[in-house]
């Protein structure tokens, strides 16, 4: 009976830790970032916000023009993607991101049609 009361236990503390360690891995990065993109034409630098609910992702860029463009995405485990329409004079042009989440940074690439694709990175900004 004894050997039977050490196993609930010792499964129950190993049922615990699991799952305390899922939650550590979870990612939330609802708030506002700071966004650099790598270009050939230098540095491009917008404010982000991004809302989540569970993996569905609200993003809100700011264009060149200062213009607001909204987005959807996904966060899975310190994955992230995200995608937004920008209008230009010669059309519409879909921006692809995708990169990961360490903490309060962000880096990964973008993918901007004919243009090719950019290295970027975010800071999550301070409250």
């Amino acid at each position: 009976m004894r050997k039977i009361y050490l196993i609930l236990i010792l499964a129950l503390f190993l049922l615990t830790m699991f799952t305390l360690s899922l939650k550590a891995d979870e990612v939330n990065v609802t708030g506002d970032w700071e966004l650099t993109v790598d270009n050939p034409r230098g540095e491009m630098t917008s404010d982000v916000k991004f809302l989540q609910e569970g993996e569905e992702l609200v993003v809100t860029m700011k264009g060149p023009q200062g213009n607001e463009i909204t987005g959807q995405g996904k966060v899975k485990g310190n994955e992230i993607e995200w995608s937004v329409t920008r209008r230009a004079r010669r059309g519409e042009m879909k921006v692809n991101y995708k990169g990961k989440v360490e903490g309060d940074t962000m880096t990964g690439e973008v993918q901007m049609g004919r243009f090719g694709s950019s290295e970027w990175r975010a800071i999550r900004k301070e409250e």
